[in-house]
């Protein structure tokens, strides 16, 4: 088993955070995991990406070749198609169809789509309204493409579940007695993102079968 994933999007998307919930994921199901991730665009609008390579044998590197990658994962659809270079053939491009229009030369929104539709392995979700209905809040967006990523990536669903609890926990626990509530509605909301995003496109794959 060996699944490359290149994870994209804009700085403030939490791209680091979908990469460090894959990476425990990757740990807990005793997997070995590599990733290398850019660090200096944090401020919201600059470009992210992190290689993440996951294996049930030793990986002796963290980067990915271009063609390489079974899966471009991105919540940003302009940035699934900087990485386009980087996927294989027959790998999947998963996507948020939502822009973020942050410099006067964005392409044209129509082509954008049109490029990522015609590609043969998609799956294109309206990220940003799922994370609104289910969770309140646009900003859990990428948990909503974890989800739907996670078809694609063979780590049983359950470690998601998992994973999530502990991540979380881990960064509450200096003032947990404060945020405990905040914190049980934060991972209620974050994880039904995932499991409805999980849902939608595994009935998605059993449909085009």
């Amino acid at each position: 088993m060996k699944t490359d994933i290149i994870l994209a999007g804009v700085g403030g998307q939490g791209i680091l955070s979908i990469a460090a919930a894959l990476g425990s994921a990757a740990l807990t199901n005793n997997l070995y995991m590599k990733q290398a991730e850019t660090h200096g665009m944090s401020q919201r609008g600059g470009d992210v990406q992190s290689f993440m390579r996951i294996s049930d044998r030793p990986i002796y590197s963290d980067l990915i070749a271009k063609g390489r990658a079974d899966i471009i994962l991105s919540v940003e659809p302009m940035e699934a198609l900087r990485y386009l270079p980087y996927l294989r053939e027959g790998g999947f491009v998963v996507t948020n169809s939502t822009p973020f229009i942050n410099i006067p030369n964005y392409p044209e929104v129509e082509k954008v789509m049109s490029t990522l539709k015609s590609l043969p392995h998609q799956v294109i979700i309206d990220a940003d309204t799922i994370a609104k209905e289910s969770a309140g809040n646009v900003r859990a967006s990428n948990f909503v493409m974890l989800g739907a990523a996670s078809p694609f990536i063979e780590i049983p669903f359950r470690f998601y579940r998992s994973l999530f609890l502990f991540h979380s926990f881990h960064r509450f626990i200096p003032s947990l007695p404060t945020f405990f509530t905040f914190y049980l509605l934060l991972f209620t909301f974050y994880l039904y993102c995932i499991i409805f995003a999980h849902q939608i496109v595994t009935s998605f794959r059993y449909c085009r079968k």
